[in-house]
Order: C-alpha cells, then sequence, then structure tokens
C-alpha cells in the first residue's frame, strides 16, 4: 500500500480527472497457426455481483489459496491493478464499431509483452452509449474467477466502503473474430502405464499416426467426435472415442483416460499430481519424446460456443480447459477504491 501511495505522491502514477471507458485491444499470433489477429474490448467498472443474481456466470471452480494472496493485496492497498476478464454477446457488434471509431486516434498506451503481443488503449470520456448497449448483458468470466471471487469477499467485507461493489473488467464481444482459445495438453507422469494405450481399447478406437498433421486433419475433418492424441516416446497414437460426441473433450480425457485407463482420480489432478499442464502441440510431443513426461495428451481447443453453452446452463468445466489467448496486462489501468 505504501509503494502505491508513494508513486501517486510523486506523480508517477496520476488519477484521471473525469470516469471514462478504454477502449482496450490486442494484436497478436497465434500459436501454432501463426494467424495473425486483433481481440478487441474495453476496461471499464462493473458491479460485483453475486452468481445467485445471473447476471455473472462462471466456468470454472476456483482453488482457495490464490483468492487468500489477492484478498490480502486487496485488504493493503485497496486498489484493483489487473482486469477480470468479461464476454458478452452482441452479434451485431454494435460496441465492437464504436471502438473501432474511437481506435482511429493515437493510443494513449501501447506496449509489446514477452509473447509479442502489442497492446493498446484508447480514452473514452463520454461512453454513455457503450454504457446504455452493456447495460442488459449477461457477463461470462473468460479468465480472472479467484479476482471476481476476491472482489466477492471483499465487497461483503467491506460493505460500507465506496467502490467496493465495482472491479475492474475488460469486456470482450463473444462475437469478437479476435476472440481465441487455446488448447491446454496434458502431461503425466509417475503412472503405471505399461498396458497403454491398449487399457483405454474399451472406449476408444486407438491408431498409431506418424505425424500430427494426421490429428490435426482428424480434428478438423471430424468436428462432432471427441479425438485425442497421445505421445509416447516418439510414438503418436489417435484415439477416437466410441460414444457419440456429448461431453467435453477435456472431461472425457479426464474421466475416460486419465481416472479409467490410468487411475489418477480426481483429487490428485486438482492437486496436479503426476499431471502437468503445455501450451502448444510441438512443445507438448517434445516433453514426450525427451521422456520428461511419459504421456503427452493432445487435445483440440474447447470452442467458445461449448464454453458460454456450459456456463449459461449453470455448469462449470474442468480446470485448465480454456486458455483466452493473450491474457490481459496486469497494471495498464488501476481502480483505486475510495
Amino acid at each position: 500500500g505504501s509503494y502505491l501511495n508513494q508513486w501517486i505522491a510523486s506523480g508517477i502514477l496520476a488519477r484521471e480527472d473525469q470516469p471514462a471507458v478504454f477502449p482496450y485491444f490486442q494484436e497478436f499470433t497465434v500459436p501454432d497457426t501463426g494467424e495473425r489477429l486483433t481481440r478487441e474490448g474495453f476496461i471499464a467498472l462493473g458491479a460485483v455481483e453475486e452468481y445467485a443474481a445471473g447476471v455473472v456466470y462462471r466456468h470454472e471452480q476456483t482453488l482457495s489459496g490464490p483468492k487468500q494472496d489477492r484478498l490480502q493485496l486487496l485488504r493493503h492497498t485497496h486498489a484493483h491493478f489487473g482486469q477480470i476478464f468479461m464476454l458478452y454477446s452482441d452479434p451485431a457488434r454494435t460496441i465492437d464499431e464504436l471502438l473501432d471509431e474511437s481506435a482511429r486516434g493515437r493510443p494513449i498506451t501501447e506496449a509489446t509483452d514477452e509473447y509479442g503481443a502489442i497492446h493498446r488503449m484508447w480514452r473514452i470520456s463520454d461512453a454513455g452509449r457503450i454504457q446504455q448497449l452493456i447495460a442488459d448483458k449477461k457477463l461470462l468470466i473468460a479468465d480472472g474467477h479467484h479476482r471476481y471471487e476476491t472482489a466477492l469477499a471483499f465487497r461483503r467485507e467491506n460493505p460500507g466502503l465506496a467502490g467496493s461493489d465495482r472491479v475492474m473488467m475488460t469486456f470482450v464481444n463473444l462475437y469478437s473474430p479476435g476472440l481465441k482459445i487455446l488448447a491446454t495438453h496434458r502431461l503425466v507422469s509417475g503412472v503405471n502405464a505399461a498396458t497403454f494405450p491398449q487399457s483405454a481399447a474399451n472406449h476408444f478406437h486407438i491408431e498409431e499416426i506418424d505425424s500430427p498433421a494426421l490429428l490435426q486433419r482428424a480434428w478438423r475433418e471430424k468436428p462432432d467426435r471427441t479425438i485425442i492424441g497421445a505421445a509416447m516416446g516418439a510414438r503418436l497414437y489417435l484415439m477416437e472415442a466410441r460414444e457419440p460426441r456429448g461431453a467435453l473433450d477435456v472431461r472425457v480425457l479426464h474421466e475416460r483416460l486419465l481416472g479409467d485407463a490410468l487411475n489418477i482420480r480426481e483429487d490428485a489432478v486438482r492437486d496436479e499430481k503426476h499431471l502437468r499442464y503445455i501450451r502448444g502441440i510441438d512443445s507438448a510431443l517434445a516433453e514426450a519424446r525427451t521422456g520428461s513426461a511419459q504421456i503427452a495428451f493432445l487435445l483440440k481447443p474447447t470452442s467458445i460456443q461449448q464454453v458460454a453453452d456450459i456456463a449459461f446452463g449453470g455448469g462449470v468445466m474442468p480446470q485448465k480447459s480454456t486458455d483466452f489467448y493473450p491474457k490481459l496486462l496486469s497494471g495498464l489501468a488501476i481502480y483505486r477504491l475510495g
């Protein structure tokens, strides 16, 4: 808290004279495909609502450790340094058009992160139209479940504190062409895999393939089937679920392969025993090839529609089901309470 106060006092950080909404665009390259996209959103304050109110929806269960750390930071500083990544539905893209208009001017901030993503921010002082358009939208937490639940806990603790009923959010349209989910592949170690993949033959057709391109082609050509890659050493298997695709691929992986075939139970998954997570097919295959992982399970990305259907239907997904890429930058804007 004292650092923040010093920086404000010395003029390193300055408070905006008047309320504003901040268009925030991220230009990035998609790992695995090299496609160049721009994700468009805006930073603004949103009300901290209980889930039961039916305004804010989650798609993930949270862990208590990260929430405790964030709550301590909020208690000491009375400030939010990172935004919660919220999705809203606007098929007509009316808000995006308003953001595009403001983005014709020079950005007030521009920064490149360690992944080469370019972050740009503008200011809209007269944001009444955007406020009007977003007012009745349901919100889905894409990323920031722990931050959001921390803000809820802090509001309950401090009902009289001005500003504790608001939190800083970046709002992105579900229909934004730059909205991208990457797959999070699973690395398994320290299990008895002597009979794998044959031990999964009851539930999967198993075929050895010589290239990940064949797996990627199967994902494209059979979008309605659950198809999972499994790499062991230099060998790669394509595993197609026998049952028609109903559940999420990641849930089938956790139940049928981690649970049934390899006997890794849910509590072990939660504690990340025997299990690590990795982004990028090539990186996952390298872990299997070098023996750093016994098995690398390769998944196709969860679709945005699946996330929306599950969350708005009141369900949650297994941990690390979604990797909305790129991450939002913390510290780009700060919300000081009071």
